[in-house]
């Protein structure tokens, strides 16, 4: 099949799978995908597959190691319907508020100063159904405080998810109801699940 070379694993890069008579080229961070001919895909995953170090993944797969590391996506948990900053995803010790030349600093202060919400990381009990961007989340009594941003599979075949919801529910240990299926949807007489809230990130 030719000569098949894959680089170290490492950061950000390109690499390169030389098959004669064409060479394709890969980024390795996912950004871009691949070029190569459509008419040789099949050769072309079965010269990745013949390598002992490749196995095939879904694009799920990101999601369940992001979700799980309490990582954002953007048009998830970060901007999107939401339109969700940094620190609404968790990550306000990373933007210098007191830099007099931060662009957009006047804006994203106000924004600080009347944010209500963040987003958490939830569990949920063996055996449910999945969680979609926008299902409702609600406390004990019924009332919305939120709605997800994502969930998948995580490590231990569990399901795993993001919400952005009041601050007040965003302690360890808590939980609250989530309507899988029911985004835009009324909520009256539907049956939700409860969640647990997880530690910001993955410790």
């Amino acid at each position: 099949m030719g000569d098949h070379r894959f680089p170290e694993p490492g950061a950000a890069h390109l690499g390169r799978v030389r098959r004669q008579p064409r060479e394709i080229v890969g980024d390795g961070a996912g950004r871009d995908g691949a070029a190569h001919p459509h008419e040789d895909a099949v050769g072309l995953w079965t010269c990745l597959l013949d390598q002992p170090e490749v196995l095939p993944v879904g694009l799920g797969a990101r999601d369940s190691l992001r979700i799980e590391a309490g990582l954002p996506l953007y048009g998830q948990e970060l901007a999107g319907p939401l339109n969700l900053g940094p620190a609404d995803a968790g990550f306000r010790t990373f933007v210098d508020g007191t830099k007099p030349w931060f662009v957009g600093r006047s804006g994203f202060l106000a924004h600080e100063e009347n944010r209500k919400r963040e987003v958490v990381r939830f569990r949920f009990p063996p055996g449910v159904r999945m969680a979609h961007q926008g299902d409702p989340v609600a406390d004990k009594d019924g009332k919305l405080i939120g709605e997800v941003t994502s969930c998948s599979l995580d490590s231990e075949g569990t399901l795993t998810g993001q919400a952005y919801v009041d601050k007040k529910f965003g302690k360890e240990g808590s939980t609250f109801l989530v309507y899988q299926g029911m985004h835009g949807k009324d909520t009256a007489g539907a049956t939700p699940t409860e969640a647990t809230v997880l530690s910001r990130f993955l410790k």
